[in-house]
């Protein structure tokens, strides 16, 4: 019998430069990776805070020409994927900046697994179905939960069967991650909730994946209690310089632990459900996130009361039977101070959609690694109890 030590994982991760103005390293990572013309790919909420002038600044200072292609959704769609790789070979460019939040990120992604494989990016669902390596990447977040500029996710909208489609492969971790606070300024307070419960979820659902190690339970317990103590700062002042810091520290250590241990049931059902109703992704975690821990705690009782921990629950003052539902409290409290705290039918979710929701959520690649093994009619009441 296997036991944690001598289990073999895998650790994949970017290089990274953190702090106050490494976006304005841009142009000069750029020029490193040996790109001499590139696509940058933005978003217009990103054009109107700022930061895509701030890359762009930076670029031409280093003499590394671009094209821009901000046509990109909230919830990027398989076709503007295409149309970006097509900008991409008429500009004859040879790498990729993506500037912004998951969105941006993702289609950028997209874009290069395209370029390098020559087939339709909903032809890689899954894990590990990406042959050839995508080229330069460069990325800078600027939303405090996605992860997505270290992760190896790239989660891309089928608008005509209505789901989202997860592609994992460690093909499209980013070269260079420039991770800068700053860029979280701009934030309102719905998108930090957002963001910030994205964040939480995905610290949470790594620590407690069946894929999880040693080394990313350091990263995920981090990025759950820098969200919990941070997450109220910034949304009631978002110039909360330093709750903004943490946060996007804590997303950062959310996402090296979820890129290495992949996530569960939330991300499954939220993938969904966004695909349905097109919805904010860390608000469809938030709608979830209880209900599914409700579930799973039986699996895994130990490293769910090392979470409530780190939420300063102090579990093992409580009898076991009061354990779970202390933490569920507590995640409903962070909900409900996020203003999160609503129910499927608010977001327009109908109670026939759930058969449909549900089929799509347990084909979802993250249900894999949730700490416990899910039916159809698990999922279905799960949805049923959110509802």
């Amino acid at each position: 019998m296997k036991t944690p030590s001598t289990e073999l994982r895998k650790f994949v991760a970017p290089e990274i430069v953190y702090g106050s103005g490494s976006r304005c390293l841009v142009g000069r990572y750029a020029r490193n990776l040996g790109a001499t013309r590139v696509l940058v790919v933005s978003d217009p909420g990103v054009i109107l805070a700022g930061w895509l002038r701030d890359a762009v600044a930076s670029l031409e200072q280093e003499g590394v020409r671009y094209h821009l292609f901000t046509d990109v959704s909230p919830n990027p769609r398989a076709q503007e994927v295409h149309q970006g790789v097509q900008v991409y070979q008429q500009e004859h460019c040879d790498g990729i900046i993506a500037v912004g939040g998951g969105s941006p990120m993702d289609c950028a992604k997209g874009i290069g697994i395209v370029l390098a494989n020559k087939e339709d990016i909903l032809s890689f669902e899954g894990v590990d179905r990406i042959a050839r390596p995508i080229p330069p990447l460069v990325c800078v977040p600027t939303t405090a939960g996605s992860s997505a500029d270290v992760s190896q996710f790239a989660i891309i909208t089928d608008t005509e069967r209505r789901l989202k489609v997860s592609i994992i492969s460690k093909a499209i971790v980013p070269d260079i991650s420039l991770v800068d606070y700053d860029t979280t300024r701009t934030l309102t307070p719905f998108l930090i909730a957002c963001c910030g419960m994205d964040a939480f979820v995905h610290g949470i659902e790594a620590f407690v994946s069946n894929a999880h190690s040693r080394l990313t339970d350091v990263y995920a317990l981090a990025a759950i209690s820098l969200v919990w103590n941070n997450l109220a700062a910034a949304m009631e002042s978002p110039l909360n310089e330093t709750a903004r810091c943490q946060l996007m520290e804590g997303s950062l250590e959310a996402g090296l632990a979820f890129s290495n241990t992949s996530l569960g049931a939330v991300h499954a059902m939220a993938h969904a459900m966004g695909g349905l109703i097109d919805n904010p992704h860390g608000e469809a975690n938030a709608l979830l996130v209880d209900h599914v821990v409700a579930f799973n705690y039986e699996a895994v009782p130990e490293r769910f009361d090392l979470i409530a921990e780190k939420l300063g629950l102090e579990p093992t003052r409580l009898a076991p039977s009061k354990r779970k539902e202390a933490l569920l409290s507590a995640i409903r409290q962070l909900k409900h101070s996020a203003g999160l705290a609503l129910r499927l039918r608010d977001k327009g979710v109908s109670r026939s959609d759930i058969p449909f929701l549900a089929r799509h959520a347990l084909a979802d690649p993250c249900m894999a690694t949730n700490p416990r093994r899910m039916t159809l009619r698990d999922v279905e009441v799960l949805y049923e109890q959110a509802f």
